[in-house]
């Protein structure tokens, strides 16, 4: 292979691969020898209905020339007449010679040996719109092609054909002017948004805090008359120290620290006392004392006078107790700042459902402009606690866990356990589905669930591509079972982790047995009920794919060819060829789909009858592939699942999930002596991590917005307007739909930290008294449940997306929307029948 340019430059050049044949003519046309010249070197041109037939195994006129590569030949040898920035599109422009390829790949063998090695025409205008930079040669095809099959039809055709025929030329132009002018409009809007937030941000600069050293004692108390803003609505008060967020569970024995904000009287004022309390705040000490944590809390300033704030202790010794504090003016109100939040939010989920941007360029772009939102009210983040907000635990976690799969998926073990499963269901699809959704249940009870669907998804994916079955609706099921099973237990999912690590809870008996026993009895319901109803909104659903699994593979082998080449950087002359090469390839393989599609008329039925015959073949074809290193896969794979299972009940071992994923990545890399990392680093899955990342960041700013806040504090507000006969029971039903309706919108791991101190005070008010534990399992319900309602609504959902994505079978929002919803709203509703049961009928608290 060798480059050549015109004129020597490679920009206006042509960019040409030979590959040179040692051989005589391997192809020759149905006409026989032609006269050797120029002629016979080079392709011709399409011709009319005279002409060679394009899709004969060669072009007449190409005697003693090789059409493409020999047998197991990649690619093959083609004109590219290029521009500067991309010399591969305008190959495949009007004005460049026709394309000729063979395509013999392993997934395509078969259709290569029944009719040879046919020569295809390599355009497809589909893919070529895809490009930017090939609009206008894709235009100029189409029309040229339009009114080329006008004139064609003008001969044989009634006057009303012509007709018809002009008025789809003038609809089909008129496309792809439309589909530019939507694109146009898309991008204009969404940057002249980032400007404007990314101008909002800047202006505001970040005031930071200045934190006051103070000790209080009950013998000294502190005080601090504060200078009053003309413009500030709200004024913020953050205290450091040995603190805790929420009410201890014996309240009146545990020492606390009262803040009271008062506010001045305006000058001239009538009333005889010169300053009124406006707000006591109570804050409990840790006994701890070692222990450090922030709490905040936000006043409303009622006016324009001088503010003041004093602290003082109620201990049980006299000795002072160290305390950071520090204060700041916020210009607008709480019912704006929720407001602010809940447009960006809706505005994320807009991109996201109607699929504008990627996922991950939605939460980007709405982190930023919670964080422009944050600096115009004055409240903007330094950089260092934007990078705090990130939960690197989690992200350390899958990208350990990524790492383990991508080697251990060059074992052949997937392909193995799909074998296998085709076996134990015998051919019955429905049977294997759901023998995969309980497994996938029983292990998320016991593991995370982001693990799960980890080690999940790659087996599911070949199985499916095995039994032509389409990926996308067996991997919805799954991973809404997932999610019901991490309910099961304290260890299951994230929120029943926050909830039974709560100090305050543990202390009236909510421990690791009693929090399991109970969820555990509610979803051994949930899933009794799913399963049939699983059933039933797949029932008028094709599970199978409409096409052969020839087809299928051949769609799936030009997706991944199209990725391949556009992760391929332009950046040097061998790299725009192979990208060339790629390009070409896709457009081959392209048109032999085209092919198979025309002659395709066959039906496939809904269950395998030949699936012992199956069986024997596919256990030749997927085997373990090396096993010394599926040996050592194991071995990493099992000691790691061991420590995640010690990590929650050992205390001695002072590693978090992260850093155990990411001690086994490294183990398993030493072990498996991998050199080349770049193709390990190809199959992490970045988007995902980049859009955890983003989220994270999303859901704090708009926890500081006061979203999240308020939604707990209006769902105690109707609690406490209930009848106090009835109010546990509305109490429950009330936690569970706005924690499954909240976890659906939200991430739930931030909207349960901030519901356990609003239900803690809640259940201890003398004005409610209600019972803790169930308030808790109805917002574990919730919360897990609930993640089922959107694919953003748990980690689980993006993790199995993401994957899905990187083998060719990405699902939508919708997709996964009109399967998940369903099953959550149902799943939730089960969940509450059986907490009413047993706390308000039977009495179980």
């Amino acid at each position: 292979m060798h480059l050549e340019s015109r004129d020597g430059r490679l920009a206006s050049g042509t960019l040409e691969v030979e590959l040179h044949q040692t051989s005589a003519g391997t192809c020759a046309g149905p006409g026989g020898p032609e006269p050797e010249g120029p002629a016979a070197s080079k392709f011709r041109p399409l011709q009319g209905a005279g002409g060679a037939d394009p899709l004969s195994p060669c072009p007449s006129g190409t005697v003693g020339q090789s059409c493409w590569a020999p047998a197991r030949q990649d690619f093959g040898s083609f004109f590219m007449k290029g521009r500067p920035q991309s010399p591969a599109p305008q190959s495949f422009s009007s004005r460049s010679k026709d394309l000729c390829f063979t395509e013999n790949t392993p997934l395509l063998r078969n259709a290569s040996q029944e009719k040879g090695s046919p020569c295809i025409l390599g355009y497809h205008p589909e893919f070529i719109a895809a490009e930017e930079s090939w609009e206008t040669s894709s235009a100029e095809w189409e029309r040229r092609y339009l009114l080329s099959r006008e004139v064609a039809g003008s001969g044989t055709s009634a006057s009303s054909e012509k007709g018809e025929l002009v008025d789809s030329t003038h609809v089909r132009l008129h496309l792809p002017k439309l589909r530019r002018c939507v694109r146009w409009l898309k991008v204009t809007g969404l940057f002249v948004f980032v400007v404007l937030c990314s101008i909002l941000f800047s202006l505001y600069p970040d005031q930071g805090k200045f934190w006051q050293l103070l000790a209080v004692s009950p013998l000294e108390s502190y005080s601090v008359n504060l200078s009053s803003h003309a413009d500030s609505t709200l004024l913020q008060v953050d205290l450091a120290g040995a603190l805790v967020a929420s009410r201890p569970s014996r309240p009146g024995r545990e020492e606390h620290v009262v803040v009271e904000v008062t506010q001045a009287d305006a000058p001239g004022s009538r009333r005889r006392r010169p300053q009124q309390v406006a707000y006591n705040w109570t804050i409990f000490l840790n006994p701890r004392r070692n222990e450090r944590s922030v709490v905040s809390r936000t006043f409303e300033v009622l006016s324009r006078e001088a503010v003041s704030i004093s602290i003082r202790a109620s201990l049980q010794q006299t000795q002072a107790v160290p305390l950071l504090m520090a204060h700041q003016y916020l210009p607008a109100s709480v019912e704006a700042q929720v407001t602010i939040a809940a447009a960006i939010l809706a505005g994320v989920y807009v991109l996201i459902i109607f699929e504008i941007v990627h996922r991950t360029l939605a939460a980007m772009l709405g982190s930023l402009a919670a964080l422009a939102a944050l600096a115009v009210i004055g409240d903007r983040p330094s950089l260092t606690e934007v990078v705090e907000w990130i939960d690197f635990e989690t992200l350390a976690l899958l990208f350990g866990m990524m790492i383990l799969v991508a080697i251990f998926s060059e074992t052949g073990f997937f392909d193995y356990c799909a074998v296998k499963a085709y076996r134990l269901s015998r051919g019955r699809v429905w049977a294997m589905i759901i023998m995969l959704c309980l497994i996938a249940a029983v292990l998320s009870a016991f593991l995370d669930n982001v693990t799960t669907m980890l080690l999940f998804t790659p087996v599911t994916i070949r199985l499916c591509e095995v039994l032509n079955l389409d990926p996308r609706q067996v991997l919805i099921a799954e991973v809404i079972f997932t999610n019901i099973g991490g309910a099961a237990t304290a260890i299951g999912d994230p929120p029943n982790v926050i909830i039974v690590s709560n100090q305050e809870l543990r202390k009236m008996g909510l421990d690791f047995a009693g929090f399991t026993a109970h969820m555990f009895l509610g979803i051994g319901l949930v899933l009794l009920v799913s399963f049939p109803l699983l059933r039933l909104l797949y029932w008028n659903r094709k599970l199978y794919n409409k096409e052969p699994s020839d087809i299928v593979e051949l769609k799936h082998e030009i997706h991944v060819w199209r990725l391949t080449a556009q992760r391929i950087s332009p950046a040097s002359r061998e790299e725009t060829a192979v990208r060339g090469l790629l390009l070409g390839k896709v457009l081959a393989l392209e048109h032999l789909l085209d092919r198979r599609l025309r002659t395709f008329h066959r039906q496939i039925s809904q269950e395998d009858k030949n699936w012992e015959t199956n069986i024997q073949e596919l256990q030749k074809k997927h085997r373990i592939s090396d096993r010394i290193l599926l040996a050592k896969c194991l071995m990493v794979l099992g000691f790691v699942i061991f420590t995640f299972f010690l990590n929650s009940f050992v205390p001695g071992i002072h590693l978090d999930l992260g850093w155990i994923a990411i001690l086994g990545a490294i183990w398993l890399l030493i072990l498996a002596d991998i050199h080349d990392f770049e193709i390990i680093l190809h199959r992490v899955e970045w988007a995902t991590l980049l859009f955890f990342a983003a989220l994270f960041v999303l859901m704090e700013a708009l926890a500081h917005l006061h979203l999240i806040e308020y939604v707990g504090e209006q769902t105690a507000l109707l609690i406490k307007m209930v009848p106090e006969d009835r109010r546990l029971a509305a109490a429950i039903v009330l936690v569970v739909w706005v924690s499954a309706l909240a976890s659906s919108l939200i991430d739930n791991i931030p909207f349960t930290a901030t519901m356990i101190p609003v239900l803690l005070n809640l259940s201890q008010d003398p004005e409610v008294s209600l019972p803790t534990p169930p308030l808790m399992y109805a917002l574990a319900l919730g919360a897990c449940l609930g993640g089922n309602g959107t694919l953003i609504g748990a980690s689980a959902n993006v993790v199995c997306a993401g994957i899905a994505e990187q083998h060719g079978y990405g699902f939508s929002f919708m997709e996964f929307f009109r399967l998940g919803f369903p099953m959550m709203v149902v799943s939730c509703t089960i969940g509450m029948c059986y907490l009413l049961v047993a706390h308000v009928v039977v009495g179980w608290n």
